[in-house]
C-alpha cells in the first residue's frame, strides 16, 4: 500500500518543517499544493522531496484539496491519503508509530476495502485567559483512494462510510495565531448565502465570530446551528457536542439574565446526550456558580449542585469520552472543587482536592495549597 501525505499550504514557513520533519516516517510520498507562497514555504518542502504543485486560489478550499488527492492518486499512484495542516505535527511513540499506521491501514482494507474513513486524535492548544488550554478533536483524515472533499470553507470529506479511529495522534497550535478569523469570515458568508440552514456552517460561523472576541454576533448562527440539528445523524456528527459547549460558554459569558436563561434552557434539552461527557458537568459547576453569584438569596438553593457537578466530572475522568477539553474530568475539576470548599469553609476538603489537582501537575493548585 503507498500512503501519501497530502496537503495545501500558503506561507507557513513557521511550522511547515515542524509537520514534515514528524510526517516523514509515516508516508511514501508527500503532495503539497501550494497556493501562491511567498515566504520559504516552497524551499522548506524541497528539502523533503515534496512533490508540489502550484494552485491558483479560487477561494475554496475543497477545491485545493480535491486538486492535491488528485495528484497524488495520478502521479504517485496513492492508495491512501494522510491529510494533514501545516500547523500540525504528529507524535510518535509506543502506539503512534509508522508500523501501527500500517497495520490500521491493512485491517480497515480487508474488512471495508475502500468504504471507510480514518480518523485521528488532534489535540488544539488555545490561549483561555491567562492559561493555555487543551481539547481534543477526532477528525477523519486518513482516506482511501477516491474521497474526495466539500465545502468551500472548514471542508468535510463527502462521503457516507464508517469512520475508524487510527492510532495517529497530532498536536495543533494554529489557535494560538492571529489572522485567520477574519479571512475565514467570507467564505462563511459566501457558504451560507448557498445553504442558510446548515448547521456544520453556522457552527462554524459562530465559532470563528466567539473566537474574534464578538460574542453577540455569533449568538444568531449558534441559534440556527442549535435549531437545525435536533436529527440523530447530525447530533453524531462530530462537531455536535463542540457546538453545544461553545454555545453554553457563549451565553455564559456574556452573562445577561436573558443569556443564562437561555443557558439553562439549552442545558435542559441536551443533558441526556452528555451524561458521559465531563465538558458538560464541568460546564455545569460553572453556570451554577455564576447563577448563585448574581443573585445568592434566588439561587441559594442551587449550591449543593455545584459540588454535584465537579464530582461528577470526577467520577466520569478523563476516558469517559473521546473529546473535549483536557482537565474537565481530572485536575481542573479537582481544582474547582478546591476552591468551592474552599469559599465553604472546608479547608482540609479544599486541601484534599487541591492536592490532586497538584499531583497532575496543575500549577494554579500547586500555588493555592502554598496559601492555606
Amino acid at each position: 500500500m503507498i500512503v501519501n501525505l497530502v496537503m495545501i499550504v500558503k506561507n507557513e514557513e513557521r511550522c511547515l518543517e515542524r509537520c514534515l520533519t514528524a510526517a516523514r516516517p509515516f508516508v511514501d510520498n508527500i503532495i503539497i499544493a501550494d497556493s501562491g507562497s511567498t515566504d520559504k514555504t516552497p524551499e522548506i518542502a524541497k528539502k523533503f522531496d515534496a512533490k508540489v504543485y502550484d494552485f491558483p486560489w479560487v477561494n475554496d478550499f475543497s477545491e485545493a484539496r480535491n486538486f492535491a488527492l488528485g495528484h497524488s492518486e495520478r502521479d504517485w499512484n496513492a492508495d491512501i491519503n494522510l491529510v494533514l495542516d501545516a500547523d500540525e505535527y504528529l507524535i510518535e511513540d509506543e502506539k503512534c508509530n509508522p508500523k501501527a499506521l500500517r497495520d490500521f491501514i491493512d485491517h480497515m482494507y480487508d474488512k471495508s476495502g475502500l468504504r471507510w474513513l480514518g480518523t485521528i486524535l488532534r489535540e488544539d492548544s488555545y490561549p483561555n485567559g491567562d492559561e493555555i488550554d487543551r481539547s481534543i478533536t477526532e477528525i477523519a483524515r486518513i482516506l482511501p483512494v477516491g474521497m474526495r472533499y466539500r465545502g468551500s470553507i472548514h471542508e468535510q470529506v463527502n462521503a457516507k462510510v464508517v469512520n475508524k479511529r487510527s492510532p495517529l495522534y497530532a498536536l495543533h497550535d494554529g489557535y494560538m495565531q492571529h489572522g485567520k478569523g477574519e479571512r475565514n469570515l467570507q467564505y462563511l458568508e459566501e457558504a451560507l448565502k448557498q445553504d442558510p440552514d446548515y448547521p456544520y456552517y453556522n457552527y462554524q460561523m459562530a465559532l470563528t465570530l466567539r473566537n474574534l472576541d464578538r460574542k453577540e454576533e455569533s449568538l444568531p448562527y449558534f441559534r440556527v446551528f442549535f435549531r437545525n440539528s435536533g436529527k440523530k445523524e447530525i447530533r453524531q456528527e462530530q462537531y455536535w457536542s463542540d457546538g453545544i459547549m461553545r454555545y453554553l460558554y457563549t451565553l455564559y459569558d456574556i452573562g445577561t439574565e436573558k443569556s443564562m436563561e437561555e443557558a439553562h434552557d439549552v442545558m435542559g434539552k441536551v443533558q441526556y446526550d452528555f451524561t458521559r461527557n465531563p465538558d458538560f458537568y464541568f460546564f455545569s459547576g460553572l453556570f451554577y456558580m455564576k447563577l448563585i453569584l448574581i443573585d445568592t438569596k434566588k439561587n441559594q438553593e442551587l449550591l449543593p449542585y455545584i459540588e454535584k457537578s465537579y464530582l461528577k466530572c470526577l467520577s466520569l475522568g478523563e476516558i469517559s469520552r473521546p473529546e473535549g477539553v483536557i482537565g474537565t474530568g481530572s485536575f481542573k475539576a479537582a481544582y474547582n472543587l478546591g476552591t468551592w470548599y474552599e469559599v465553604s469553609g472546608n479547608i482540609e476538603k479544599a486541601r484534599e482536592y487541591y492536592q490532586m489537582a497538584a499531583d497532575e501537575g496543575y500549577s494554579k493548585a500547586v500555588e493555592r495549597l502554598k496559601s492555606l
